[in-house]
Formats: C-alpha cells, sequence, structure tokens
C-alpha cells in the first residue's frame, strides 16, 4: 500500500507502507501473528522491555533508517527507545493569531465532511464518529462539521498540543478489541480492529467543542494525556504524548464554526494527505 502526500507548497511525496504492515494485515499468517501479539500480556511485555536499558540500543539504527533530524531535539542521553521515542524538542512554534485554527501535531493530515455516511480509516480499520466514540449523542451535535485525521509516522514528533485556550473534560478511555469478521477492505484485510483509544471534549475560546480522540496501536501504543477534567489550557501548551506504537489523533469540529484552508479540502477529496507541522495553520475562524 502508498500513501500519496503533498506538502503546503504542494510537492508530492509516496510514502510506502513498511514491509511488517503488509505482512500482518495483508497476509493469513500474519493476521493470526496481530492475534496473538495483541493479547495484554505480550503487549506488556513489550512495552516493558522498550523501557530498559537494553532497548536503548535500536536508537542509533532507528534514527537512520526514518532520516530523523536530531539537531531538532534536547540534546540528552536517552536511557531507554520509549525515552527517545518521546524526546522532546528544543522549539515548537505555534500560530498564536485566535482566529487560526493549528494542528496539533506534526503529521499528514486529511479532512472529511460529517454526515451519515462518513467514515475514515485509521489503521486499516474503518470508523463513524459515533464508532470511534461510544456516544450517538455526543456524535449527532458533529453532524455537518468536520473531521480531521493526524497520521503520526516514526520519524515525526510524537508530543501533541491544545490548539486554542480553554478547559477540557475528563479523558474518556475506551480499550481496543480484536475480532474476526467479514472483509472491511479491497486490501483483504478480514481483521476488524478497534484500536485502544482516548478522547476528550475540549472547550475552547474560538472554536466552540471540539473533540480531541488520541488513538493507540493494536500492539504497544500508549497514550499519555498529562491533564484531566477542567484543566485550563492555553494554546500550544502540551496536551500529551505517544509512547512507542501510538500514532493517530482525529479532531471533530461543529459546523458553521470553520473554514478549512483549501488546500487540505481539495487533497483530501483526491484521496492525499496533506504534510503539516505541529502548530500551523489549517483553518480560520468563520
Amino acid at each position: 500500500m502508498e500513501y500519496k502526500i503533498k506538502d503546503r507548497k504542494g510537492k508530492v511525496f509516496i510514502e510506502k507502507e513498511s514491509k511488517s504492515v503488509r505482512f500482518f494485515y495483508g497476509t493469513f499468517v500474519g493476521r493470526c501473528l496481530v492475534k496473538f501479539f495483541s493479547l495484554p500480556i505480550f503487549s506488556s511485555l513489550v512495552g516493558w522491555f522498550l523501557s530498559t536499558g537494553v532497548s536503548s540500543l535500536f536508537i542509533k539504527s532507528f534514527i537512520k533508517k526514518n532520516g530523523i533530524d536530531m539537531s531538532l531535539y534536547h540534546g540528552v542521553k536517552y536511557k531507554s527507545f520509549n525515552d527517545f521515542f518521546i524526546r522532546k524538542r528544543n522549539e515548537v512554534i505555534v500560530n498564536m493569531d485566535s482566529s487560526i485554527f493549528v494542528s496539533p501535531c506534526d503529521a499528514r493530515v486529511m479532512c472529511y465532511k460529517i454526515d451519515d455516511e462518513t467514515k475514515f480509516k485509521i489503521k486499516n480499520s474503518y470508523y463513524s464518529v459515533s464508532d470511534l466514540i461510544k456516544d450517538e449523542v455526543i456524535a449527532r451535535k458533529y453532524k455537518d462539521g468536520y473531521a480531521f485525521v493526524f497520521r503520526l509516522c516514526a520519524r515525526d514528533y510524537h508530543r501533541y498540543i491544545y490548539v486554542d485556550n480553554g478547559y477540557k473534560s475528563g479523558n474518556v478511555f475506551i480499550p481496543g478489541v480484536l475480532n474476526t469478521v467479514r472483509p472491511i477492505s479491497s486490501e483483504h484485510f478480514n481483521v476488524y480492529k478497534e484500536n485502544s483509544r482516548e478522547y476528550t471534549i475540549l472547550y475552547t475560546e474560538n472554536f466552540k467543542e471540539v473533540i480531541e480522540v488520541e488513538v493507540g496501536a493494536m500492539l504497544v501504543g500508549k497514550i499519555k494525556n498529562l491533564h484531566g477534567r477542567d484543566y485550563k489550557f492555553t494554546r500550544g501548551e502540551e496536551k500529551g504524548y505517544f509512547m512507542f506504537g501510538g500514532s493517530t489523533i482525529v479532531m471533530f469540529v461543529k459546523k458553521g464554526v470553520l473554514e478549512v484552508d483549501s488546500d487540505i479540502l481539495k487533497n483530501s477529496k483526491d484521496g492525499v494527505e496533506t504534510l503539516v507541522s505541529i502548530g500551523s495553520r489549517i483553518g480560520k475562524k468563520l
């Protein structure tokens, strides 16, 4: 599988799905192994190992393989692979214009108009708003609004920020499950995955109620949100981070709140992701 991506200047990039992902979700044997690897005890063991000193031996090869520019990060010695994976950047530049809607992370984004039939793909699974947050009442409030799907890659900064000033609801955690059902895509995946995820409602000053959902991976991915219910946040403040394996953020914005940047809408309509950086403009307040 390939991903077609454009940067904000219109330059086109092609990203290929890794061989390991193609094996695990594109073959019968791989899908059987995914079911085994998704057992809580296996996931816990891998997570434990990635937090040990021995795992730091994998850092150099990971940097080289993914072309990570380490000059952007604090020059510290990492104690483990997970310590490296959640590394902090020297500087995060955020557009502070209150009328501008910004990206919460470094990612490749697609934007969808929300209607009753809208489904968006996250890690080879398909979701609607109600599927993702498991709350039909809340989901209906976002009909005719927008859904942004931010896909992070291994080379990206895995910390994310608040997109405006405001306060938040509590964090709602939804554990993942794994069931074998009918095929869900043209790529012949016959494993239906609901990834573990956590969502919160952000009561923002400029964009009304925004739902943000962090989606983990089926295997090791961990989501770490830093604040609880009623926390008052500011634009650009760090909201949380993904440990190894986690890598998607979804945001829902209500109807009549936002004008999404035209290149993102056009690219999404064409099935192309748009490369965005943390804190950069992706839309404007109506």
